[in-house]
């Protein structure tokens, strides 16, 4: 059987055009609710990585001038596995970290508003301004400038430029 071009082949991959939520979900989070969030986050942090930075000695050691170099990447290696263990899952399926969730705001892409892969976060958002911390004089400042320049119209820092990120509202 002979069938025109213009006939549509039923055995054909279905095609659908997939678009990001109409719900408001794209409005982007408030100031208040970012800096709300990072003070959780870091509260967390702190209540975690000090205690076992305790347990391992590091604080006796730094108290008595005897930090060394695995001391300082020690702790941030395991600052950072504690970071991961806390918020690994749900940055992975929300977007979002304890304290994000906390002020209903979640992480997404800046093109399509989609949530992005867990280790694309990691090497694009988290780890470069984490290394850039440790840099002695300069690290501070870039981490200030980082956080600064939030006030922008597009209310996105540093970190959100470099991973193509945009913290907005969870609905």
């Amino acid at each position: 059987m002979v069938t025109n071009m213009t006939d549509e082949n039923p055995y054909a991959t279905p095609e659908a055009e997939i678009t990001a939520p109409g719900d408001g979900s794209e409005e982007l989070a408030s100031l208040g609710a970012r800096f709300g969030g990072a003070v959780i986050d870091g509260l967390i942090a702190i209540a975690t990585i000090w205690p076992a930075m305790y347990l391992l000695g590091m604080f006796d050691r730094a108290l008595d001038g005897q930090q060394s170099i695995e001391d300082i990447v020690g702790g941030a290696v395991l600052g950072f596995a504690l970071f991961l263990l806390i918020n690994g899952y749900l940055l992975a399926n929300r977007g979002q970290t304890v304290g994000k969730m906390l002020v209903k705001t979640r992480i997404v892409s800046v093109e399509d508003k989609k949530i992005l892969p867990l280790w694309k976060l990691i090497l694009l958002r988290y780890v470069p301004v984490s290394v850039v911390a440790y840099v002695p004089l300069i690290g501070p400042i870039l981490n200030l400038v980082n956080v600064l320049i939030i006030f922008r119209d597009d209310r996105r820092c540093g970190h959100d430029h470099i991973a193509g990120t945009v913290v907005i509202k969870a609905v």
